[in-house]
């Protein structure tokens, strides 16, 4: 899984690419948010165009990084699903939870 990290306008885009599922990558995205969060950055998008996969583990990965923002008084917005990712979100019911945007410039749009 790889993260590329791009400040636009009022939010921070996380564009990741890859495989979604765990192991060394939920650390890195938990240790990620924490410092975006102490720099005061609370407004995320979450570009998932390249994820190719998402596993059980990188659901997990998806609901902490909610929870943490929502903990925060921030917000985490997920735009560009594949459409096996968003089938898998569909079946956990998660796409009802997760605030969800066919594009990245939507996403930030709705942050203004």
């Amino acid at each position: 899984m790889n993260l590329k990290i791009q400040e636009k306008y009022n939010a921070v885009v996380l564009e990741l690419s890859g495989k979604l599922m765990g192991g060394p990558f939920m650390q890195e995205m938990n240790e990620t948010l924490h410092k975006l969060i102490d720099e005061g950055k609370k407004n995320i998008v979450v570009d998932m165009s390249g994820v190719s996969l998402v596993t059980s583990s990188g659901i997990g990965i998806m609901i902490s990084a909610y929870t943490t923002m929502k903990n925060a008084g921030g917000s985490i917005k997920f735009c560009q699903f594949s459409d096996k990712v968003h089938g898998v979100l569909s079946i956990t019911k998660l796409d009802s939870v997760f605030d969800y945007f066919e594009s990245v410039d939507e996403a930030l749009k709705s942050y203004e």
